[in-house]
């Protein structure tokens, strides 16, 4: 038998010593002993220890341990105060030693272990809570009563509730003022006395500008809108500033409030913007298994006469390998300039090329219109213009050429927490198109009514239902334009059916569309972590003869699926796949979709 003996590389030493000193820096141990302490609370205290969350070359290291400790009595003792507990005995020792009796110039070289004792004693209650003095029409703050517990945060909101108020009111300038605060530790009772100053009631002054813009001076004046002279509100404020940001012109937007008061009553404003880049351009893609491909782009002017006015024009080819008709094709381009009739309400002009190829109908189409968007406020805008259609269509009727002159309005209410990926709220938007028939076909008005709603159960459940309807009134089947009528299936009304499946069906066995809709839809979404999301869904669709749908001399179909939604932050991308479930294609194949954002 024989033994060999060979001598360590240097390198084989280096490594020893690395993943010694690894071993070493991993023998640091922190322990919180909270008992009877409510989980949420211990929660919170571990996120505000700064020694929990030290990063990994600093653990063990006297120097940071023992600063870190030293934070940790304030830090720990705000969220007691914040939960009420007033009267807390906290506890930080490092290696047996309590961290405030050690000296800061003579830190530990190490501490190997860290124990954070915490009784927070009784809770505390309000007895006296007062904030004075208050505007008459002053909201409270429920928790902020005697008898209620006794947080810091609910002193917090409070306080902001009343300076809040204040500044409703046109008092700009409400700040805190005189506090007294008294905790009575044998009644365990916190007494708060407060008092606000709301200062003078002020107007709106002068706009002040900053910043570099090509836009015109005065017409970022117009843009914005401030009521100069009238009383100051922070709505109006928010108003403006929304004004600003959604020209698109804008990269920075920023209104302040001027600190000194122009005699007698006058609050300057300041207003510091920042051009975006005047042209951008983007792209898009969707597809459906049964669709097919979907190509869009566009090109945008954000300055185009340097008063914000926007250019865009969009090119879009759909139907590219779908089995459902043929490609289909749209330019368009838009002008926009905000501002035109008061600053709530911008003028538009809009020109479109169109040529759809669909499974029952194709049609060529030219259409101009102008008209003006109101937006009311931030949550509604109502538009109303005029416009002149002039196509060629070829359906199961033939073929026909039409020319209507319309006078298109819609109103939009958009409550929801997010436009793209809503969890709470409702929307609803109703197009109305009065249409006076130059040639080809009758007079009449076409409707269309969208409405949606959003309910979340928790944290990770949300319910959306959809329903829609719309309505051909004036003329008769075989008059009227082909790409006025309705048809339902396909990823916007009833998925998991062929994309414009139903229709009338007529003697001869082909289909046109109806001339009334009905369309019902409902989602489940839950978070099954923090981007990825399933949904499972239902839609049901109604197309019939009649102007108006009753649900019973139509035809129904419906469809239902499961889906798969990532968080990209500016959206979901959405991956669905769905299947008939009763009416003329309940023996079709499935159907998936992809694209971004929810389905509705």
């Amino acid at each position: 038998m024989r033994f060999y003996h060979r001598t360590p590389s240097r390198i084989a030493i280096a490594f020893a010593c690395v993943l010694l000193s690894s071993v070493k820096s991993f023998a640091f141990e922190t322990r919180l002993q909270a008992p009877g302490v409510p989980e949420d609370i211990v929660s919170a205290l571990q996120s505000a220890s700064l020694i929990q969350s030290l990063p990994e070359e600093e653990r063990g290291a006297g120097q940071q341990v023992l600063a870190a400790a030293r934070a940790d009595y304030a830090r720990l003792t705000a969220v007691l105060y914040d939960a009420g507990f007033f009267a807390p005995v906290i506890s930080i020792q490092l290696d047996g030693r309590e961290a405030a009796a050690i000296p800061v110039v003579r830190a530990p070289d190490r501490v190997a272990r860290v124990v954070i004792a915490v009784e927070p004693g009784a809770a505390f209650r309000f007895g006296r809570a007062d904030i004075a003095p208050l505007p008459s029409d002053a909201e409270r703050v429920e928790a902020f009563a005697s008898g209620e517990t006794a947080k810091t945060s609910v002193i917090r909101s409070a306080v902001d509730q009343a300076v809040s108020d204040w500044r409703d009111d046109g008092y700009a300038k409400a700040e805190p003022g005189e506090q007294q605060i008294t905790a009575r530790h044998p009644e365990q009772r916190l007494d708060v006395a407060i008092r606000i100053n709301p200062g003078p009631r002020l107007r709106f002054g002068s706009l002040i500008l900053s910043g570099n813009s090509n836009v015109r001076p005065e017409r970022i004046r117009e843009i914005t809108g401030l009521p100069e002279g009238q009383v100051f509100s922070p709505e109006e404020l928010d108003r403006a500033r929304n004004r600003l940001q959604r020209t698109g012109t804008f990269r920075i937007v920023s209104l302040t409030e001027a600190e000194q008061i122009d005699p007698p009553d006058r609050l300057p404003i300041e207003l510091e913007v920042s051009d975006r880049l005047p042209r951008t351009f983007g792209f898009g893609a969707e597809i459906s298994s049964l669709q097919g491909l979907t190509l869009s782009g566009y090109w945008l002017h954000r300055n185009l006469l340097g008063g914000a006015e926007r250019l865009r024009f969009d090119a879009e080819v759909s139907g590219i390998g779908g089995d459902d008709g043929g490609v289909d094709y749209r330019l368009g381009a838009r002008f926009d300039r905000p501002a035109e009739r008061g600053p709530d309400t911008d003028f538009y002009a809009e020109a479109e090329l169109e040529s759809l190829d669909e499974v029952s109908f194709s049609s060529d189409k030219i259409g101009f219109e102008l008209g003006f968007v109101n937006r009311k406020t931030l949550k509604r805008t109502y538009t109303y213009g005029l416009g002149l259609e002039h196509a060629r269509t070829e359906d199961a009727f033939g073929d026909r050429r039409y020319t209507v002159f319309t006078i298109p309005l819609s109103a939009e209410l958009d409550y929801r927490n997010s436009d793209v990926d809503a969890t709470d709220g409702a929307y609803g938007k109703l197009e109305l198109t009065p249409f006076a028939a130059l040639s080809g076909t009758d007079s009449g008005l076409r409707a269309l009514l969208d409405l949606r709603a959003y309910r979340s159960v928790g944290e990770r459940v949300t319910f959306a239902v959809r329903g829609q309807v719309g309505a051909l009134v004036g003329p008769d089947l075989e008059q009227a334009p082909a790409d006025y009528l309705f048809f339902s299936g396909g990823g916007g009304t009833v998925r998991g059916q062929p994309y414009q499946s139903l229709g009338i069906t007529l003697p001869s066995g082909e289909d046109v569309g109806g001339r009334s809709f009905l369309g019902l839809s409902g989602e489940v979404r839950i978070r099954t972590g923090d981007r990825l999301s399933v949904v499972g869904f239902v839609d049901g669709g109604y197309i019939g003869r009649e102007a108006f749908p009753d649900g019973s001399s139509g035809e129904w179909h419906s469809g239902a699926g499961v889906g798969v939604r990532y968080d990209t932050g500016v959206g979901p991308i959405r991956f669905d796949v769905a299947a008939p479930t009763s009416g003329p294609g309940e023996n079709s194949g499935v159907e998936i979709y992809i694209g971004i954002g929810q389905a509705f």
